[in-house]
């Protein structure tokens, strides 16, 4: 199933709430998640894996989406190559929330379209600074955002690559 980018902008342009799509296997985390956002006054849908998330995004078409990346059926890795095969990326900006925590995997995750990358546990507060932040940015910015966390991570990484081993000792 395509979907046009330009008629989801189109949309986007012409509601006030905003709306977040919150994908989250974990049951307390995604109930914890959605409360935080709609206190805030946005308006949240939520999915348990990337297969629902991927049923409801053409129908809700969510303004950004918080997504787990490691979940059952359907992954968060499938989740934003739907979205990259469907070029609703970077239109649709995603805050990446996962236990994941090597550099290496965000960096995957980043590369795959990703806007922010945070790991668990995040406090919902600064789950919500986040989304605020990433909606208050155009497409453009967005775009210069992910290539500029691409850039950070490959340097890090660079970086930690060119350690020798007895450095890191006492």
């Amino acid at each position: 199933m395509l979907v046009d980018s330009r008629g989801l902008r189109n949309m986007y342009e012409a509601t006030g709430q905003r709306r977040i799509l919150v994908v989250e296997d974990e049951m307390s985390i995604r109930q914890v998640l959605c409360f935080f956002l709609k206190h805030q006054g946005f308006e949240v849908m939520a999915a348990s894996n990337g297969l629902d998330a991927i049923r409801i995004i053409p129908d809700f078409q969510p303004h950004l989406i918080v997504l787990d990346l490691i979940m059952q059926p359907g992954s968060g890795w499938d989740v934003l190559h739907w979205l990259r095969a469907n070029r609703l990326l970077p239109h649709i900006p995603v805050l990446v929330m996962s236990a994941l925590v090597q550099l290496q995997e965000q960096m995957h995750g980043f590369e795959e379209g990703a806007l922010e990358y945070l790991t668990k546990p995040t406090q919902p507060s600064v789950i919500v600074e986040r989304v605020r932040a990433l909606l208050a940015l155009s497409t453009e910015q967005r775009t210069m955002l992910q290539h500029k966390r691409m850039d950070e991570q490959r340097k890090t990484l660079k970086r930690l690559s060119s350690f020798e081993i007895d450095e890191f000792a006492y």
